[in-house]
């Protein structure tokens, strides 16, 4: 415990100086003074987590750009679970990511949520603790909140209750309420969460842990809140709507690309004239039927001699004639039709030139 004690002296001082501040507005022994000063609490310490919100975005944001190569581990080890997980580790320390940092602002928060816990115990048993003297112990005592203090807890009996100056039924029906809302704004924060900024159709072990995640908590603020006292139900009450505010926010005007979130933000950006879209580079028409090559028909022998038609057919280029048939009929003298040129006679037939002489 003596460990611990800084920090419930710096909790313990936060919640008094707005409780002071508060006092100059509303009775210093009221709910509202003391009920202000602790969501005011939670105002600063969100707000000094702001860089872990952001450490946050960035871890999920760099988590949905990884999840096609997850996808891709999943489907080549399907088999082998063991080397899945193996390979999956590895990409996180290739990449540089922790799927553990989305979870980075509830851990944060944690010490202060004990110390709170601790600081409201002790004002309950009417002990003095922090900075907190003996007469603001008094007064955070008597200080209600829709008739139940904010020391009590569910599981209070009468007699404790009564010492506080309420019932025990108003004491349950105030806790009981705190812890659905409680309950209920985790669940909507994490599904909204799951439904609009992340690409629900990889199957990766993020989205199984954000999945788990959004049912674990609801859970878990379910079963210990009963154990809590009224003004640790109220630190985490306002400290998940400050949650499902800024989550709203950042969805809304920062989505994460490929998300449903991402689809709706480009729609209203276009709906308001303020997307220009990009104009795609033409395409050629693919509709047309690809032209199919006619085979040729197997001719017979005749068939090719003739060309298919009963005339010779036309020679390609660069093959030689076949010869025509030799006819049996002797050819006329002088030449046949065409021009031929006769064939020179024989001697006999030549004019004797000597008898001139």
């Amino acid at each position: 415990m003596g460990i611990l004690n800084p920090l419930y002296d710096a909790v313990s001082w936060i919640i008094v100086q707005f409780h002071s501040l508060y006092s100059l507005v509303f009775d210093k022994d009221s709910g509202l003074a003391w009920g202000l000063s602790i969501v005011s609490l939670v105002v600063l310490i969100r707000i000094c987590l702001i860089p872990l919100f952001v450490k946050q975005i960035k871890a999920t944001r760099n988590m949905q750009a990884l999840q096609p190569k997850m996808k891709a581990i999943q489907e080549r080890y399907k088999n082998d679970k063991q080397r899945q997980s193996e390979e999956m580790m590895k990409l996180y320390k290739e990449t540089g990511t922790n799927p553990l940092s989305s979870c980075l602002p509830i851990l944060a928060q944690s010490p202060f949520f004990f110390s709170l816990y601790h600081v409201l115990s002790n004002i309950a048993k009417g002990n003095q603790v922090g900075v907190l003297n003996a007469d603001q112990v008094a007064s955070a005592q008597k200080a209600h909140i829709f008739g139940a203090p904010l020391a009590a807890t569910f599981r209070d009996g009468a007699d404790k209750v009564a010492s506080l100056g309420a019932s025990v039924t108003d004491v349950r029906i105030v806790t009981i309420i705190m812890i659905v809302l409680m309950s209920a704004s985790q669940f909507y924060t994490q599904r909204q969460l799951m439904t609009k900024n992340v690409d629900m159709t990889v199957k990766t072990p993020f989205m199984q842990q954000q999945k788990m995640l959004m049912y674990v908590f609801p859970i878990m603020f379910a079963v210990f809140g009963i154990n809590f006292p009224v003004g640790v139900l109220i630190y985490w009450l306002t400290t998940n709507v400050w949650t499902m505010g800024q989550q709203m926010f950042v969805i809304r005007r920062n989505p994460t690309p490929g998300s449903i979130a991402y689809k709706q933000r480009q729609e209203r950006l276009k709906a308001k004239g303020l997307l220009k879209e990009e104009s795609a580079p033409a395409k050629e028409p693919q509709d047309a039927a690809p032209v199919k090559r006619a085979q040729p028909k197997r001719q017979t022998k005749s068939q090719r001699q003739t060309g298919g038609s009963g005339q010779p057919a036309a020679t390609s280029a660069g093959s030689k004639p076949k010869p025509a048939a030799v006819s049996s009929k002797p050819k006329p003298a002088g030449g046949g039709a065409g021009g031929t040129k006769p064939k020179p006679s024989s001697g006999a037939d030549k004019p004797n030139l000597s008898k001139k002489k």
